[in-house]
């Protein structure tokens, strides 16, 4: 699942799986075996029966005896951190808890209205070229800077966690963006406990599970991580879909549509959730060993043969995209509002958007966990970059004491941060302290 052919056409690899039955043996990367679960009905059974299917993966037997190379890729998504991802029974419901209510506390109409203003002046960035990769200029910076604003990160914070996340996925100095984005969150997690503000960090500090510092950065990497690359994808995928001849060009398909489309036919991420049996288990057939992992394969069982008529109605009951059981995605809602509005302000401001290259073009970023563009080359009319100028000419100023940057009467001036290099979010930052 890590070469060219998967790469290109991973249907055909989960067809292959079928061959055995409900889930086959699959790599994931050099030296990584796993168990790719690939029918509808034996996921769920996966999912949703955390007893016997454990996530923790300090249970890897093949890691814990050293047949798992250390400096796998694979191990940056499926190592051990204590968060909702890979813990189980108490503490898992303890940390859900915080997570789900810290995201209950989101206003949806205020989050669509925090999509705007990024996407607006991401699109300024390029609107004057008549060109743009919508992946890389659009739907990979906007989740990044809106996770900045939601996550109530400074400006020179939020650069380097919009740089680090960025370079993690991406594969590039992977060492040294971990180590860069552990230091900033850390250090967001130390301000936040000073001075709390209306955002995520701070509700989950504020939260009564008590998270500990370590508890809570390894939430916000879950948060961040977790949420920037589907977004990334649903952004991108939906965009792709709209605007090639299955959608019409962009008329003949309504937003929602090609969102329940990509959730079906291209989920966000294609194959995840690893689960650790806690004893040989028999998967229709094939027996895992206890404490191998067995993955999802969210793609493969949206396709399972026996979903035709629930995935041709576009059911949304049915699929499998945002996972099922206690781990489940708790971000469901606030993810469709960020898609659908950055895709709507997008087509709105340049309504002649045309795909730049024929779908056969097109290139895929290699990877086990998603079948996802490397790419989204548009054309359309130039069009000024005026777009930020006329949403502060149009918004209420702040008052003083709201202003980012400005001190209250009761809190001291913070001393000068060593200089950085200027990064997207805190040029977005600085535009709206004018």
């Amino acid at each position: 699942m890590f070469d060219a052919t998967f790469t290109a056409d991973p249907d055909q690899i989960y067809d292959q799986v079928r061959a055995h039955g409900p889930a086959g043996p699959v790599e994931l990367a050099p030296g990584v075996d796993a168990t790719l679960v690939v029918e509808h009905e034996m996921a769920l059974r996966v999912l949703q029966n955390p007893s016997l299917f454990a996530r923790d993966s300090r249970r890897w037997k093949a890691l814990n005896e050293g047949r798992v190379p250390l400096d796998s890729p694979i191990l940056a998504m499926m190592a051990y951190r204590p968060n909702c991802l890979f813990t189980d029974g108490a503490v898992h419901l303890r940390l859900r808890q915080a997570v789900t209510a810290s995201f209950d506390k989101l206003n949806m109409t205020r989050l669509r209205r925090d999509v705007e203003p990024i996407a607006d002046f991401l699109i300024d960035q390029f609107s004057e070229r008549g060109r743009a990769d919508l992946i890389n200029d659009y739907a990979k910076m906007l989740p990044l800077l809106l996770f900045n604003k939601l996550f109530g990160c400074p400006a020179d914070i939020g650069d380097t966690l919009t740089s680090s996340l960025g370079a993690l996925f991406d594969g590039i100095d992977v060492q040294r963006a971990n180590e860069e984005l552990t230091a900033s969150l850390m250090q967001l997690i130390s301000l936040k406990r000073r001075q709390p503000a209306e955002d995520v960090t701070s509700w989950l500090i504020q939260h009564s599970a008590g998270l500990t510092d370590e508890e809570l950065k390894d939430q916000l990497v879950m948060l961040m991580g977790g949420g920037f690359e589907p977004q990334r994808n649903l952004i991108g995928h939906a965009l792709h879909l709209l605007l090639s001849k299955e959608g019409s060009g962009g008329s003949g398909m309504l937003i929602e549509e090609a969102i329940d489309h990509v959730l079906w036919n291209n989920p966000p991420i294609a194959n995840y959730a690893a689960h650790f049996p806690v004893r040989d288990v028999d998967l229709g057939g094939v027996v895992v060993e206890a404490n191998s992992p067995v993955v999802i394969s969210f793609a493969g069982a949206n396709g399972d043969p026996a979903l035709k008529e629930a995935r041709e109605s576009h059911n949304k009951g049915a699929h499998l995209a945002w996972g099922a059981g206690p781990h489940a995605c708790p971000a469901k809602d606030p993810a469709l509002v960020i898609a659908i509005a950055a895709i709507e302000r997008l087509l709105n401001a340049l309504p002649d958007l045309t795909l730049a290259v024929p779908d056969e073009a097109l290139q895929f970023r290699p990877g086990p966990f998603q079948h996802a563009l490397a790419s989204l080359p548009v054309r359309f009319s130039p069009t000024p970059a005026t777009r930020m100028v006329s949403a502060l000419q149009t918004a209420a100023p702040l008052p003083a004491a709201e202003q980012p940057g400005v001190p209250t009467a009761a809190e001291p001036a913070p001393q000068p941060r060593p200089a950085h290099k200027r990064g997207f979010w805190s040029t977005l930052v600085d535009l709206f302290r004018v």
